[in-house]
């Protein structure tokens, strides 16, 4: 086993210079200081103020006991806390996360074409090939990994790449843009042409012969467009352009006027639709493609009503209860477009939310069902527990300083009809 900071001297990272430096500070101007009177970006400071220095996975569920969630750190979950640390006007706490990023891509313990797994063992990343997460069934006298988590997403790959795009814009060095880029060649071959053309989910299970993900998702899509289109501006180069436009596109076909919604994507069978509807499907394409919010905001008023509860919103309408990144995702959107009183209220009930520890539970209620099928095993249906989440917190953090963790600024993408 190679430690890190040896391999990292080898290659030429310098991730111990990652501290905040004062005129990326600086360049964050008015946000830095709104981001300091925020609750959860003061709690997601705290906590990264427990780490030991230098580049680390942030644990996704600090307090879970069960084997499958102890330890583990979601990429998803660590690219959006990188995100939010950067809208909290931290942008060298932001780096250390981006760092773990980066040193993870290089040093897979198999893969080297720009991919990252949808979980790390959480902690810092000192060691290399950087682990991924598992246990040991005493029954069965085996080493188990969980298929999900050593798989690759789409969406999730596309939020560490919005999260390495944004610690370079935060001056602090253009590996992070060299990451971004190697991770947005490795996505272009996720893009099915098949009818509707978009980008599949990703991959399921380990090496070396993982599972391909034929579905198309909304919300990856939706992720995607925005990613391309970030790194297009931040690279110069206007080629990505293209693949965020694919994206986009994929996004409107999913348009379903008689429900006046955003069908959640393809099935197993990639041609047939899910008609789930989901809030994450209805909200990404707001915050993330120019001219979404404009043109189709006004025609989800009736889906967002449906899908409310208890003065929030849940996942989707396969159950209630409050899903607290979901009401984050509502309250950012309506502070960015003007309905400040509205967004006020959904921040008074993601306080609720708040646990004694100063991070936020993932739902108001014991559990919450999806709707969706588990990766593992689709005659279950995946669930939220009541536990401290940092995706969670994360997403809270946004929304109280007003940061879209898609566009990179405190706004909503600029407004153009879609093509």
């Amino acid at each position: 086993m190679v430690m890190a900071d040896q391999a990292d001297a080898a290659r030429g990272w310098v991730w111990r210079k990652l501290a905040c430096g004062f005129a990326a500070l600086i360049a964050l101007g008015p946000l830095a200081a709104f981001g300091a009177t925020s609750p959860a970006c003061m709690a997601l400071t705290r906590m990264m103020a427990q780490q030991k220095p230098g580049p680390v996975f942030l644990a996704s569920y600090p307090t879970a006991s069960a084997v499958q969630l102890k330890n583990a750190a979601y990429l998803y979950d660590n690219a959006i806390a990188a995100l939010a640390l950067i809208g909290c006007g931290q942008p060298g706490l932001a780096g250390r996360i981006g760092a773990a990023i980066l040193i993870a891509q290089a040093h897979d313990r198999f893969w080297h074409d720009g991919r990252l797994r949808n979980a790390y063992v959480a902690g810092p990343v000192r060691e290399v090939p950087v682990k991924l997460p598992g246990w040991w069934d005493g029954k069965e006298q085996r080493w188990v990994e969980d298929a999900y988590q050593v798989g690759s997403d789409s969406g999730n790959q596309a939020f560490a790449m919005l999260a390495l795009v944004a610690c370079y814009r935060a001056g602090l060095g253009r590996r992070y843009l060299a990451g971004a880029r190697r991770l947005a060649r490795y996505l272009t071959h996720s893009y099915g042409a098949g009818a509707p053309a978009g980008f599949r989910g990703g991959t399921f299970g380990d090496e070396p012969n993982p599972q391909i993900s034929a579905w198309k998702s909304t919300e990856h899509n939706a992720d995607l467009a925005a990613a391309y289109q970030r790194l297009a501006a931040a690279a110069g180069a206007a080629s990505w352009q293209h693949w965020a436009l694919r994206a986009r596109r994929f996004v409107q076909t999913m348009w379903q006027p008689g429900c006046g919604c955003f069908a959640a994507g393809t099935g197993l069978q990639a041609h047939e639709l899910d008609h789930l509807v989901a809030t994450d499907a209805q909200l990404f394409p707001l915050l993330a493609i120019a001219g979404f919010a404009h043109h189709y905001g006004p025609k989800l008023h009736g889906i967002l009503r449906r899908l409310r509860d208890d003065g929030g919103i849940t996942y989707s309408v396969a159950a209630k209860g409050v899903w607290t990144e979901g009401t984050a995702q509502l309250a950012l959107y309506r502070r960015l477009s003007g309905q400040q009183t509205r967004a006020r209220a959904l921040l008074r009930v993601l306080a609720r939310a708040r646990a004694p520890d100063g991070s936020y539970y993932a739902t108001a209620s014991g559990s919450l069902v999806t709707g969706f099928g588990l990766s593992t095993d689709p005659s279950k249906s995946r669930v939220y527990f009541h536990l401290p989440h940092l995706g969670a917190l994360a997403w809270v953090a946004l929304a109280q300083c007003g940061f879209d963790p898609f566009t990179l600024r405190r706004s909503l993408p600029e407004d153009r009809a879609p093509d």
